[in-house]
């Protein structure tokens, strides 16, 4: 595996459902996304940044992901489903999985921006295919199996000023 260098090309995928419940439940704040991206990239060459969120009518959610948009991201958007049960889901694990694997191909680094632990396999084949994968989270609600994985993990808690608004 490479280390970081500036040739490198990088896909930023963020799971921006985790990291904004974590950020809410760790320390009631939220996501500072252009340090998100900046300290993503590092001074390498950007591929690809996509934020994947969850419409949940929200009365301020089209300016969050519209600020996504002025900061770099290109956003994918789902709608939350409701069940006959009442329970609710929207999660783009499925999604995110397939742009990692269809981007693998263009970039040298994958950074997953997510604790959720069911990445692990993805990273694993992200890395037999070559890539290098990078973790940006919240270490109290990143997966073990997640942070194992991967080549490189930044607890985002180590670093509150930086990735926190």
């Amino acid at each position: 595996m490479t280390d970081i260098h500036p040739g490198q090309r990088v896909a930023v995928l963020a799971d921006a459902q985790n990291l904004y419940h974590s950020a809410q439940s760790l320390y009631s704040r939220n996501i500072d996304y252009s340090s998100l991206l900046d300290k993503s990239v590092a001074d390498r060459n950007l591929t690809r940044a996509i934020a994947y969120v969850v419409r949940a009518d929200s009365p301020d959610e089209e300016t969050f992901f519209d600020a996504l948009v002025d900061i770099g991201f290109e956003t994918k958007i789902r709608d939350i489903k409701t069940f006959g049960d009442g329970s609710k889901k929207a999660d783009w694990d499925v999604g995110m999985s397939l742009d990692a694997v269809t981007l693998a191909n263009h970039v040298d680094t994958v950074v997953l921006c997510t604790g959720d632990g069911d990445f692990s396999r993805l990273c694993s084949h992200l890395r037999h295919e070559g890539v290098r994968v990078e973790v940006i989270a919240f270490k109290e609600s990143t997966a073990d199996e997640l942070v194992e994985a991967a080549d490189n993990f930044i607890n985002m808690s180590d670093r509150q000023d930086t990735f926190l608004l």
